[in-house]
């Protein structure tokens, strides 16, 4: 439900304290006046700068910027039998002063009686503890498709400007989660840069302003499968997922996948391997990028994380290394923090309904909760052995090609070898001015510096997880030249 609607039916059944969540003040604004008019009710707006302005009130320029004296001044608004709703942008930044809380509280339990509406225009949520039980909180809700296409016509007004069909779709797509005036914005420089719409400017837009939370990162590739050596089953899969899904169907939608594999084994070069594939954004987000230094900060910037990811839906969502982004599951030095920004994330995983597409990588499963990978918060539990013959041919291939190496040139022994090492022997040939051979004295393997820890993994992956080689489960010392054993569901003669 769009906001007015929304703020319509609280002041109706006279809740008397409002917090109205918004990055876009003057929009949501012009939603509440266009109730306010509609309905006959009373509206007066205050903020620091402009102090209070309200028609026909002959002492609002006596309360100026002082917070207090502008809660007091709701009370003379209300008039019997009508409804003053009065608006107090950014007043989140007042509520560390006990007199303004305490105002408030008493003005809200007053209100309810006269019909006098308070409500506070913040792009946060943040109510003191007094005050929790008194608000009622509704977000004014970023532009969906209709309303970024209806911007974008507003903007491209001449021939040859918008796109159409399928360029249109990647626009909005682009588009999706900016705020109504970052589209305006990005759409006007795409005109100026291009002379029409493009899309990949409003993805430049889209990576500013997640630069500047600092909650995500935006990834965008320029390489697809055909640069990624091997994993065929685990790309199949994905592909087959994502590709032609229906927007509207919501229960069809497909969840993620989590990858389990030792180091260097391509776990993260697949997830960003697989936007450029489908066609979709990477978000990655950085679970240690969320933690703050106050009381409940970490868990805010969690949530408003997790919004973002659905405001910008169809999206690829990658987390690196979930198991160390979560390490402080089960300890007490942080005040449980960690264990409940897990529990937002875990619930999001199960219950969220936008497009988003979570790719989540583990080096050591038994760093994770049992729960994190159940069914319906993942499609799929995928390991990532060290690759076959076949999959190394092919790794090395790729990586001769991008550093300029011959095909002819003998290869070293790269037994045990992950896809990380065979391009860093590559590379350190092409740094190095040498051959092959002598860059692989350089390289040390993952299996050796870690074989315990490698063997229990794939002890553990044994029967638990899919192969991403090869179709069916994981099992250990299978390669995909080896035939596997048919199992038959007929009936015993016996």
């Amino acid at each position: 439900m769009n906001l007015g609607p929304l703020f319509a039916e609280h002041v109706r059944a006279c809740f008397a304290g409002i917090w109205i969540e918004s990055h876009e003040h003057a929009d949501a604004l012009d939603e509440l006046t266009t109730v306010c008019r509609s309905e006959g009710w009373t509206l007066a707006t205050w903020d620091v700068a402009s102090g209070l302005e309200c028609p026909g009130m002959p002492s609002a320029e006596s309360v100026g910027p002082d917070p207090v004296a502008a809660v007091r001044a709701l009370s003379g608004m209300a008039a019997p039998g009508g409804t003053a709703v009065l608006v107090l942008a950014n007043f989140h930044r007042f509520l560390q002063s006990a007199e303004v809380v305490q105002a408030l509280a008493r003005q809200i339990v007053v209100g309810k009686q006269s019909r006098a509406i308070l409500v506070v225009l913040a792009p946060v949520v943040s109510i003191p503890v007094e005050l929790e039980k008194l608000f009622v909180v509704l977000t004014h809700e970023l532009p969906d498709r209709g309303q970024l296409e209806a911007i974008a016509r507003g903007v491209a007004t001449e021939t040859g400007e918008l796109p159409e069909g399928d360029d249109l779709e990647r626009v909005l797509d682009a588009a999706a989660g900016l705020t109504r005036l970052e589209a305006e914005n990005a759409f006007s420089l795409s005109l100026v840069r291009h002379g029409r719409i493009e899309a990949d400017t409003v993805w430049d837009a889209k990576t500013q302003g997640l630069r500047k939370s600092g909650l995500l990162t935006l990834h965008r590739s320029t390489d697809d499968f055909s640069r990624l050596g091997g994993l065929e089953s685990l790309k199949t899969f994905c592909r087959r997922a994502l590709a032609g899904m229906s927007r509207t169907d919501k229960q069809k939608r497909p969840r993620g996948v989590m990858l389990l594999s030792p180091p260097g084994c391509g776990k993260s070069q697949f997830c960003k391997a697989l936007g450029r594939e489908v066609g979709r954004p990477v978000l990655v987000l950085d679970v240690g990028s969320l933690m703050g230094s106050l009381v409940g900060q970490s868990e805010q910037r969690t949530r408003q994380a997790l919004h973002s990811i659905d405001a910008m839906a169809p999206c690829v969502v990658m987390i690196d290394e979930v198991e160390k982004a979560f390490s402080g599951l089960g300890s007490q030095g942080d005040s449980g923090v960690a264990a409940r920004m897990f529990g937002t994330f875990l619930t999001w995983l199960n219950d969220h309904e936008s497009d988003a597409f979570v790719v989540c990588t583990a080096n050591d499963v038994s760093k994770l909760p049992p729960e994190f990978a159940r069914s319906e918060r993942f499609d799929a539990v995928f390991f990532l052995d060290l690759p076959d013959r076949a999959e190394k041919d092919a790794i090395w291939a790729i990586y001769r090609n991008q550093f300029g190496i011959p095909s002819a040139e003998h290869r070293p022994d790269d037994s045990d070898w992950t896809g990380a090492e065979i391009r860093a022997c590559c590379r350190l040939a092409a740094l190095l001015e040498t051959t092959l051979t002598d860059a692989a004295t350089y390289v040390v393997p993952v299996a050796v510096t870690a074989a315990e820890s490698i063997a229990r993994l794939r002890g553990w992956a044994d029967g638990r997880c899919l192969s991403a080689h090869v179709p069916g489960l994981y099992r250990h010392g299978r390669t995909s030249d080896k035939p596997r054993r048919r199992v038959s569901h007929e009936p015993s003669a016996n």
